[in-house]
Order: structure tokens, then sequence, then C-alpha cells
């Protein structure tokens, strides 16, 4: 089992199940899966761009990134319905997990003036939002061969009710919120 499903079973659950005070242990809000999105505006000019952000999202996820393509026209970016302009990961079960723990223990400690997370990106309705400016944080990815610094976003999908469950689950599997 990895160490954040342990921390979330051995931890989050009591300490939620006290706090929230819930009678079933289904209520429990728990993660149901973490999306990583890469938007790619260059590669309506160079299509290598996409190949390369691609790859490197395989990297950081340990999955192979699905290419997303344009809803609809948008003449004043050059972009055609159908273009391919993205990728992104759905991640859940153990590389959920996984990739969480290195998020958390890994790659945020490596932020440069890193002072925690903003708490502003909750949805409402218990799922947190979380924008990265460069991919450089995450190990995986060598220095020498990044073509272009790019950031990602990372949404946690999780079952809570209400942002202040999510943002208490979130906070004891080692979210470091700043306020």
């Amino acid at each position: 089992m990895p160490t954040m499903k342990e921390r979330y079973l051995g931890e989050a659950v009591p300490a939620l199940t006290k706090r929230f005070e819930y009678r079933n242990p289904m209520q429990v809000p728990k993660l149901e899966k973490i999306v990583l999105n890469v938007g790619v505006g260059d590669a309506v000019q160079n299509p290598k761009l996409l190949e390369s952000a691609v790859a490197e999202m395989g990297l950081i996820a340990g999955q192979r990134p699905v290419v997303t393509k344009a809803k609809r026209s948008i003449s004043t970016f050059k972009i055609r319905e159908g273009m391919s302009i993205g990728a992104k990961v759905t991640l859940r079960g153990q590389r959920m997990y996984d990739f969480l723990d290195r998020l958390l223990n890994v790659a945020l400690p490596r932020v440069r003036d890193f002072r925690g997370i903003s708490g502003k990106g909750f949805d409402g309705r218990g799922n947190f939002a979380l924008g990265l400016k460069e991919q450089l944080i995450f190990p995986e990815i060598d220095y020498d061969k990044v073509e272009k610094i790019r950031g990602m976003d990372i949404v946690i999908v999780t079952s809570a009710r209400s942002d202040e469950e999510a943002k208490e689950l979130l906070r004891l599997l080692g979210m470091p919120f700043r306020d």
C-alpha cells in the first residue's frame, strides 16, 4: 500500500470522522482522481512542441497522456476546430496516490520561495485546482532536454460535499496550505 493511502486510512479517515461526525464510513470524503492538463498554444506553429509536452507529461504522470483538440475555431489565435492544442492525464488508484505523494513531498518543496499553496483553488463542490508555472520542479524532467518551460494545471477531485471537508482532507494528507 502506498504511503499516501496508508496516511489516508490511518490518519485522515479517523480525524475526518471525528471532526465532521460521520456515522457511516462511506460518508468520509476520499480522493477520486487527479487530472493533469497542459495547454500548448505554440503547437499551432510548431507541432514538435506538442510532442515534447506529451513526453514530459508522460514522465511526470507515469502514464501516457491524451492529446486534446480544440473544440472550436478561434481566428485571433489561429486555431481551427480539431487542432491538437494540449495534453491531459487522468490518474486514479495507485498512480494517483503515488503522484500526490511525489507532488507534496518532492516537487512542491523544490519551488523557489515556496510559502504554501493558496486555499482559494476550491470550486464549491470539494474539488481543488492548482496551477504550476514550470514543469522543472518534478525530478523526472531533465533540465537540459527541456525545449520550453511550460506550466500545467492539476485538479484534485474528491468525493467531499463541501470545500471545508475537501480542504481538511487535503490538509490531513499533507497539502501545505498558507491559510
